[in-house]
């Protein structure tokens, strides 16, 4: 029997829609890194950054807001006797607030200031105080300006009533690094909070630091889960693994199926092949007949179209078209002369006597129409009911074709068999009388071309 191509449809598709997912979560994987690795600058001054109001805006925002409680000092810097309050200290809490659904991996923010202040005090993270002395940017990083010691930086200070304050004049300015130690804990910020250091600073009496202007640096950590394009590959991902589990499931069974089902065609073909060959082994001129017969009609039928099941059925029906002659006595089959006209009655009679035959056999679908129908022409002068054109069912006009055929192609009793020209021009003559010139063409071309399988082969 033939062999069917192997699809690979399903195959490409598991392995298309894999690489889709997989380039799905690569993308959602370097997006997110992208993302992470981008450094943020946002400026602060004004009301958006002293103002109590905050809209929210922004993914990050900063806040500077001094507390109401003040208290005064005398700065006497020159110890001149000055006993006059003059300045007013400030305590700034500086709100960082992470308005996102990402985590604020880090931050750092720079205070520059427009008059003279004097710090005091600051707490949780390091200030780095960048003071412009003696034309000279002078940098030095205090872990904590609470420890403060002015033996141990070269800083430029004042000091009042036994207290050091670090002097920021106009374009001086400092960079506030956060803790991450345990106590402090300002970094990370998770989504939706924020952590407050602040600094403790003098300015004249009736001033504040509100013309200062805040410079903040920060980066993002966003994870994976939080990018969309990650579960819409997870989601793919999974229904692909379970597509893939029920087509591997499905495959299984379907290839029990057809193992199943191709024993079964086989014990079918070979129970019919045996059963032909008892019927072919009547007539020793004929043996072979009915297996060539079902081969050739196998052939036609393929040029139209038929595969599959429906190809087996043809074929089984072609292979059966003969059954009927196993009534038909002995003598009469390997008669060699010319038969008389009972005779021929009796050799007419076993169409008839296969379609009684086949028309209980259940497991091919209408397998009696080839041994009924094969010698009815497409003239109508066939018999045995003298049926013509459509209303001949196809497989027997088929049948038809390859029977003649392998009659012409055969050594009788009688006659040689005929050559391939002889057998061309008696098919091509007997179009729309004999045969279905549909058919014949397409048999015509398959002999032409060399299609035909030759006795020996499946």
């Amino acid at each position: 029997m033939r062999k069917e191509k192997k699809s690979y449809g399903a195959q490409l598709f598991f392995i298309i829609t894999l690489l889709i997912s997989l380039a799905v979560l690569a993308i959602a994987i370097i997006k997110t890194n992208v993302y992470n690795a981008a450094e943020h600058r946002e400026t602060f001054q004004g009301d958006a950054l002293f103002s109590a109001e905050d809209s929210g805006e922004g993914k990050v925002s900063v806040k500077a807001i001094p507390r109401s409680s003040t208290w005064s000092k005398v700065f006497d810097i020159k110890e001149e006797g000055i006993n006059k309050v003059e300045h007013q200290a400030y305590t700034y809490d500086f709100t960082v607030s992470n308005n996102t659904t990402d985590q604020l991996k880090d931050f750092t923010f720079k205070l520059t200031f427009n008059k003279q202040a004097f710090l005091l005090s600051a707490w949780n993270g390091a200030l780095e105080f960048h003071q412009n002395i003696d034309g000279k940017d002078v940098v030095n990083k205090v872990p904590d300006l609470r420890d403060y010691n002015t033996a141990d930086y070269n800083l430029k200070y004042v000091t009042v009533d036994g207290e050091a304050l670090v002097m920021m004049n106009p374009g001086d300015y400092l960079v506030y690094y956060p803790a991450a130690d345990a106590n402090a804990m300002e970094i990370p910020i998770e989504a939706k909070e924020a952590t407050t250091p602040g600094v403790i600073l003098y300015v004249p009496l009736e001033k504040d630091i509100s013309d200062s202007v805040l410079e903040l640096d920060y980066s993002l950590h966003r994870q994976y889960t939080s990018e969309p394009l990650f579960w819409i590959s997870v989601v793919a991902g999974a229904l692909w693994f379970v597509a893939l589990i029920a087509y591997t499931i499905t495959s299984i069974q379907i290839r029990k199926y057809k193992i199943q089902h191709e024993h079964d065609n086989k014990v079918i073909n070979e129970s019919i092949e045996t059963f032909t060959g008892f019927i072919d082994a009547k007539d020793p001129y004929t043996n072979g007949h009915s297996k060539r017969v079902a081969l050739y009609t196998r052939c036609i039928a393929e040029e139209f179209g038929y595969t599959g099941e429906e190809l087996d059925r043809v074929y089984y029906i072609a292979l059966l078209h003969d059954c009927g002659k196993i009534g038909v006595p002995d003598h009469i089959l390997g008669k060699p002369g010319r038969l008389t006209d009972e005779e021929f009655e009796v050799i007419k009679s076993h169409t008839v006597r296969g379609g009684e035959i086949l028309r209980s056999f259940k497991s091919i679908e209408k397998a009696y129409e080839g041994a009924l129908y094969h010698h009815e022409r497409y003239d109508g002068n066939g018999y045995p009911e003298k049926i013509a054109g459509e209303d001949i069912p196809f497989v027997a006009r088929m049948i038809c074709v390859a029977d003649s055929f392998d009659a012409m192609n055969s050594n009788r009793v009688y006659r040689k068999k005929l050559t391939k020209e002889d057998i061309i021009e008696e098919i091509e003559r007997n179009k729309g009388t004999q045969f279905d010139p549909k058919v014949a063409d397409a048999f015509l071309k398959l002999y032409k071309e060399d299609k035909l399988p030759k006795e020996d082969e499946e």
